[in-house]
């Protein structure tokens, strides 16, 4: 399955993670592909708000993962790898404890750990123009 969406504005982020939920919510892994500033942390953190997270969210630039607790969805796990500089740094971390912990995991930069993305994911491209953005979230 394939959904398409266009965002010009953050009050459109609300509609656009409850629609992705309802739709691919029943997968637990999320992964989010875009440029540098295209709004993928922005997106996760309205995700993760509608799965009833009630800390504020935030980039884990530094930490790599950040952990959120909802009382209706549990643990769940918010990754950005842009820091690491090879696969070998998520294996140390314990990637697989998170990944296959089926609980919700949102991933920014997969690319940098292409050998170690499980095979049911959600991919989620965001392409950002000066006020757009173009939301693609497909099953793979």
């Amino acid at each position: 399955m394939e959904k398409k969406y266009k965002s010009t504005s953050l009050d459109h982020l609300p509609a656009i993670a409850k629609s992705i939920l309802s739709d691919f919510g029943d997968d637990k892994i999320f992964l989010f592909y875009g440029s540098m500033g295209a709004g993928k942390t922005t997106l996760i953190k309205e995700i993760v708000h509608q799965l009833g997270i009630e800390d504020v969210a935030n980039s884990p630039t530094f930490a790599i993962v950040n952990e959120y607790f909802s009382k209706k969805n549990g643990a769940i796990f918010h990754f950005d790898f842009y820091r690491l500089e090879e696969e070998m740094e998520a294996l140390d971390m314990g990637y697989e404890d998170y990944f296959y912990s089926n609980s919700y995991c949102f991933v920014e930069w997969p690319e940098k750990i292409p050998n170690l993305l499980p095979e049911n994911v959600i991919e989620v491209e965001i392409i950002s123009s000066l006020d757009e953005r173009f939301i693609t979230v497909k099953s793979k």
